[in-house]
Parts: C-alpha cells; structure tokens; sequence
C-alpha cells in the first residue's frame, strides 16, 4: 500500500458552497480522509481575468477549456461586485469538513495572495494569515495547526514570518519531501509539506488528454521517489470533473494507492528532514513564479 497525501484547495465562495459538500460526500464513501485548505474571506477570484493579457495566461484559459471547467460565477467573480465573504456565509461547510478532516488555511483573500504576496510587506502579509487564522479558529472552534500558500507563492520571506503561527506544518511550495528551512536566526523552519504532483489544470491537453487524465496522474504518483502529494481544487474535481475524479479514486484503490492527511506524512520516515530553500520558479503549465524546494542537504534513506 502506497501513501499519498491528498490535499484539497478551496479558493472560492461557490467551490466551498457546492464542491466541498460533494467531495466529503464521495470521500466518505470512500473511507478516504484528506487535508482541506480554506480560503476564508471575500471572493475575489474574478479579478484575474486582468491576466488574460499575458499570453500564458491566456493560452491555459484556452487549454483547459477554464469557462467548462470552473463555470463563469467563479471567473467572474469579485468583477462587477464585490467579493463574497466565504467564511462567514459559509461557516457550515467548513465546519462539517473539520468533523472529519484536517482542515487549514489556504488565504485570507485567494487572489490577492496570489497577486501581491510577493511584494507585499511583512505586516502586511502577516496581518493576512493572521486575520484567517482567527476567522478559521472561530468556524472549527479549535487551533489551525497547519496553512498552504494560495497559488504556492511563497519564498524563504514569507516562511520566516509563518513561524510566529506556531502551525504544525506548511505546505507552501513545490518539491519532493517534507523539509525544513534553516532562518535568519540559525533555527529551523516548520516542516514543510511539498506538493509533488502537477495539477489537473497544468497538465490538460498539454501532457495528457482529459480521457487519458486518470491514467496519466496515476502513473506519475507510482513514479514518485519521494514523499507524493497530489493536490485536487473543489471548483475542479468537486464539481466539473467529480465522476472523472470519483473514477480516479477507484482506480488508486485498486491498484494500492491509499489517499492520507497531510499530517500523516509527517511520520512516515523517522528520519531528520533535509534542509532545503524555497526559491521562485517558473513550472510548466502554470502562469508566473511558485515556490519550489532546492535541496541543500541530501535526503537520509
């Protein structure tokens, strides 16, 4: 039996509204649990379409058919009104994840994380995870031990200033195993949690086609050396793709592939974790910089 670590991205107001409820749904028939990220304040997500002037953009628009995909109230979105506050209209759903799943934050606002984080200041990025840590805390009513950067914009800054949350773990990047940063001060990072797996959205009709889809991603996390982690949105494969994705769990099963939380990853191996930096990448299909593992120190066998 192979672990992977399942985590669920939540960005919108409609995908925590629609998609969360048929992914516990489906889940649960499963016997599967998983890490859910919570976007948590207003729904913004529409203001991307600003992007659709940058070529790259524009052809994944294009590529994986992105109107079908995620319907045109995610995409427009926080455009002609203002954004939806999803944590606070929404507490339910979140809520009846937490019964049954690891629950983190993902955002306080997705896309302006994933516009400005880059560049924003240190208190302005901290009062941004801070003010959805305490919204997040307040819907589950008890401690978010862990977060993942929406859109994977993080660096070695932003990292630093996660470790005054005291969360178990991150999942902030891209990479092949849990790791940790050494800071400013000498002292070592929250474990980072990687995500070794392209998404749905990186991949169609650029690697694979949508009917070869399940295989493709299948095949990938059997060749993975290193510690998989695939990540799902609930605007996708709760909603658009949920039959392609509920057919996908029943191949994993089949072919010995349990799903986990993220948390239990972090006691696979009892071994040191190797130290690495977080630096910004480019990763195919996916338009602008991420933050991804560069290895400094060998992973112990």
């Amino acid at each position: 039996m192979k672990n992977i670590g399942l985590r669920i991205d939540v960005d919108t107001w409609r995908g925590t509204k629609e998609g969360v409820p048929r992914l516990l749904e489906l889940l649960s028939e499963q016997n599967i649990q998983a890490t859910f990220f919570f976007t948590v304040g207003p729904d913004n997500m529409g203001r991307h379409l600003w992007r659709l002037v940058k070529p790259q953009f524009l052809l994944k628009m294009f590529r994986s058919s992105a109107p079908t995909l995620y319907g045109w109230n995610i995409l427009l979105a926080g455009t002609a009104w203002p954004g939806r506050e999803i944590g606070k209209e929404l507490a339910k759903q979140i809520q009846d994840t937490a019964k049954t799943h690891e629950v983190g934050i993902h955002a306080w606002d997705h896309f302006a994380w994933q516009t400005w984080s880059g560049i924003w200041s240190k208190k302005k990025l901290t009062e941004q995870i801070r003010i959805a840590q305490n919204l997040l805390t307040t819907i589950i009513k008890r401690p978010v031990t862990c977060s993942a950067a929406a859109g994977w914009r993080a660096d070695n800054r932003i990292i630093e200033i996660k470790q005054q949350f005291n969360f178990q773990y991150n999942s902030d990047c891209r990479g092949i195993e849990p790791f940790q940063v050494i800071l400013e001060n000498g002292n070592l990072s929250t474990v980072q949690i990687p995500v070794t797996q392209p998404t749905f959205d990186e991949v169609i009709n650029q690697s694979t086609t949508r009917k070869n889809y399940n295989r493709f991603i299948i095949n990938n996390m059997n060749a993975d050396k290193g510690t998989p982690v695939y990540t799902i949105h609930a605007e996708i494969e709760g909603m658009s793709l949920h039959t392609m994705f509920q057919e996908l769990l029943s191949i994993a099963k089949s072919e010995g592939i349990q799903f986990c939380p993220l948390r239990e990853l972090l006691f696979k191996k009892n071994i040191k974790f190797p130290i690495s930096k977080v630096i910004r990448r480019k990763i195919p299909g996916r338009e602008g910089w991420v933050g991804c593992q560069q290895l400094l120190t060998p992973i112990k066998e």
